[in-house]
């Protein structure tokens, strides 16, 4: 259905809320309830990725992001909203809460391994395919409905980040 698609009799029916209900508590509409769900998940990001990546120890930053970011995807077991919203005329619509979705999560993870002590340009590198891998692991993930393949993406990443961090900053 999808949020084009998604009538606000289909979402009543879904839901079993009654349109009287839903046009009460979102008087916008189902825009509205997406833009409070995307700050629903922007909030979530912002405590449990973002902020630990910008302001956190950099090693336990990252371990974090791993575990947090397996954890809200459940393994896998879940869609990313956020791209799912990229992926069609949605995006349309909240183009800039998508755009600082994906942004952040890349400049912040770009600090943290450059407080690491890796070079912007490996840093910045790295946390775009970081990002890519996360997305492209949950969409495989789920097409081929085994979500093992969420967290050996998860794992791989890891060992990359310490991969290159070790190479960065080879022992003395």
């Amino acid at each position: 259905m999808g949020y084009e698609g998604a009538s606000f009799g289909q979402i009543t029916k879904l839901t079993g809320i009654s349109k009287g209900s839903l046009f009460h508590a979102f008087p916008g509409g189902k825009e509205q309830m997406a833009a409070e769900v995307l700050l629903g998940i922007d909030e979530w990001f912002v405590k449990n990725i973002y902020e630990p990546l910008e302001t956190g120890a950099p090693n336990a930053a990252l371990a974090h992001m791993w575990t947090q970011t397996d954890k809200y995807f459940r393994s896998g077991g879940r869609v990313c909203l956020v791209g799912a919203f990229a992926l069609d005329a949605t995006r349309d619509h909240f183009q800039g809460t998508i755009q600082t979705y994906f942004t952040r999560w890349m400049h912040a993870l770009t600090g943290c391994l450059m407080r690491a002590g890796a070079d912007a340009t490996e840093a910045t590198a790295f946390a775009e395919q970081a990002v890519l891998s996360i997305q492209g692991g949950l969409l495989l993930a789920r097409a081929v409905n085994d979500q093992t393949v969420f967290t050996r993406t998860l794992k791989r990443l890891a060992a990359s980040a310490e991969t290159l961090l070790a190479c960065q900053n080879p022992p003395r």
